[in-house]
């Protein structure tokens, strides 16, 4: 694959989390497979809230982009920025944490966030059938924080068609 490609004959984008108030619910995300990735960064964008009412992002995978049998999809690294304002903040930090299906940190909601997951199509389990991924934020209480999440597909397994296959389609 050339590097001097724009970026979207590169990379899928397909919007996981439409931008909502995270305390009106649970947001789920759309379910996109990893059929023709190798990759698929998860990312996730969130204003201040509350203190004490702090987004919990959780993964999931199935076999198909209808969500047929759902289960865990483990990770140990997140990368994060989070600041009163993200402006000032030029790199990530890199977390890691015990193999678990979902991340969240005390104390972030009184910041502004960016979480990344950039989950390898190699840890789904694909020996069983599982190639679609899912994220979701939980509730986060009563009081509003906007939030928005992207997922974006990269290492296409066939770059050279020309046009990068859908991700929303089995």
């Amino acid at each position: 694959m050339s590097v001097n490609l724009h970026f979207l004959d590169k990379c899928q984008v397909v919007p996981a989390i439409m931008p909502v108030n995270l305390a009106a619910g649970a947001s789920a995300g759309d379910w996109v497979s990893m059929k023709y990735y190798g990759r698929c960064a998860i990312i996730f964008l969130a204003g201040v809230g509350t203190v004490g009412q702090d987004p919990t992002l959780t993964l999931q995978q199935a076999k198909l982009v209808s969500g047929a049998s759902p289960k865990a999809l483990n990770f140990t690294r997140i990368d994060v920025k989070e600041a009163t304002a993200l402006t000032g903040v030029g790199l990530f930090t890199t977390l890691k944490q015990a193999a678990a299906d979902s991340y969240t940190t005390a104390g972030s909601a009184a910041e502004q966030k960016l979480w990344v997951v950039d989950v390898k199509a190699e840890d789904l389990d694909i020996d069983n059938g599982y190639c679609t991924i899912q994220a979701s934020i939980s509730d986060v209480g009563t009081n509003a924080q906007l939030g928005v999440g992207l997922y974006i597909l990269h290492e296409p397994r066939d770059a050279m068609s020309g046009v990068l296959p859908s991700a929303i389609i089995d």
